[in-house]
Parts: structure tokens; sequence; C-alpha cells
């Protein structure tokens, strides 16, 4: 994990949520900052979004948050980031975001994450990058998506080698240990043009 200096982390904004997830949001967060790996996420302060940064904030870490200017325009920027990029759509967002990181970690959210997650999975499908996603299943949250995949594999709507798009860890510690696994080769490929 020596290579990795910033992981992009797609995760909900919801704070109506268990305390597991709470929990597992700073124990990223803070995880991250401790490694010297750089947040990059949504710019939200609020949910598990706001949880993660505040953890890596508070624990010496850089974060930065890229936020689209109607979700901005609603006060719910996180202000006390090391950089806050606005920006003028969710594409534009979800594209600097992709190029701002070495990996990708994908705690529970809503809809909006399973957006973030599909896109940068089927970028690396198409071999738009070779970045790594680690899913992070917390309290079995991903498992009914996990067992969806799979039936679209089982169905031939997906042709997929499932250990070369994602790994899934089902605890924060897993999720360091799936990064800490991968080849210093993989961690280092170029973004393709988006």
């Amino acid at each position: 994990m020596k290579t990795l200096s910033s992981v992009c982390v797609y995760c909900g904004a919801s704070s109506q949520v268990a305390d597991v997830h709470k929990e597992a949001a700073h124990a990223l967060g803070d995880g991250l900052a401790r490694r010297g790996i750089r947040l990059v996420y949504g710019g939200g302060r609020v949910g598990l979004m706001g949880i993660v940064a505040d953890a890596a904030l508070a624990a010496g870490g850089e974060v930065v948050g890229i936020i689209p200017e109607h979700i901005q325009s609603a006060e719910i920027e996180h202000t006390g980031l090391t950089e806050l990029h606005v920006v003028d759509s969710m594409h534009t967002r979800k594209r600097m975001m992709v190029e701002r990181s070495d990996a990708f970690v994908v705690l529970p959210g809503g809809l909006g994450t399973l957006d973030e997650m599909f896109e940068v999975l089927t970028w690396k499908q198409l071999q738009l990058h070779d970045k790594p996603v680690v899913i992070a299943d917390v309290d079995g949250y991903w498992r009914p998506l996990l067992g969806l995949v799979d039936h679209m594999v089982a169905q031939g709507f997906a042709r997929i080698d499932r250990s070369k798009l994602y790994s899934v860890a089902d605890q924060v510690d897993g999720v360091f240990d799936a990064l800490e696994r991968l080849p210093d080769a993989q961690t280092a490929t170029q973004t393709r043009k988006l």
C-alpha cells in the first residue's frame, strides 16, 4: 500500500443510519490519515461523508472534497477541508474523483453511492482505468447487491472476473488488508481519458 497516495471513498450522506456504519466511516477516515493517504470524497459535511472527512482531518490527514454547485448551494459542503472543489456537474465531480485517486473504497450508501460505484466498476471493466476497488460490506450491507452481480453473471448478462474487478471486505481492517495486498504495478496505472 506504500504506493497509494490517495483513496476515493464513496458513501452515503444520510445520518439516519445504524451506528455500525458511522463507526466504519470514522475508522476508515482515521485509518487513511494515519497511513498518510489523502482522502478524496464528495465534499459533504453530513452523513457518512462528513464522518469520514472529519475523522481523517482529526487524525491530521489531507481531505479533498469535490462537490457540484447545485449541492454546494444547499449549504451542505464541508468548509474545513484541505481542498474543496466546486464543480459544474455530477459528471465533472465523478471524473475528478477518479482522476485524483489511486484506489476506491465503497462504504454503505444510497442511490448516489450505487451510481458512483457502478460507474467506476464499469470504467474498470472497459479498461479506462485499472485502479483497485474495495467494497466495504459492513454488517452485510452490500450482500444483496453482490448476490445480484452473481446472478447477472450466472444469467450471462455480465462476463466479469469479479476478483479482477473488485475486492470485498466485511470490516474496515479488511479494507486496509485488501489495499496492502495490491501489486505495485496496479496502483501506478494511469487513468485513460474518460
